[in-house]
């Protein structure tokens, strides 16, 4: 067993990966919490909106590695999620902060099925990259 630059990615795409589960989950648990009508939209918006640059950055901080290590398949894998991630940040209503959710909008049905359609996606898309992740560095160490 061999302990290489791809290896290392792996393992920290791992350790990162299951931080973007946990951050997501919070994500759907906030919005269920929302649309059962158990919290205020002003306390979801302010306990969401710190979490969305720090998601980002650990996810382009995966790629990068993966981009260093020449890990082509993974990076080509993540590309889609970035570019989403790039699109919606540049598409936010207007804040005064950093963030996505703005609480005078954050009620209106629509907007809040996509939120939450969004997170079970995010959900599952990081749930595979898990896995996928755990694979690859196996893989990796085996080599």
């Amino acid at each position: 067993m061999a302990f290489n630059l791809a290896a290392f990615s792996y393992i920290v795409a791992l350790s990162i990966d299951a931080f973007l589960i946990f951050f997501v989950i919070f994500h759907v648990i906030a919005f269920d919490e929302l649309q059962s009508g158990q919290k205020n939209p002003i306390d979801q918006c302010n306990s969401l909106n710190p979490l969305v640059i720090p998601e980002y950055v650990l996810h382009v901080l995966i790629n990068f590695l993966f981009l260093i290590s020449g890990q082509w398949f993974s990076l080509c894998f993540n590309i889609p999620l970035i570019a989403y991630h790039v699109w919606r940040y540049s598409n936010r209503p207007v804040m005064t902060g950093p963030g996505l959710y703005d609480p005078t909008s954050i009620l209106n049905a629509h907007d809040l099925a996509m939120y939450q359609r969004e997170g079970w996606v995010k959900l599952t898309f990081y749930l595979l990259s898990f896995f996928y992740y755990l694979y690859g560095m196996i893989s990796s160490l085996i080599r």
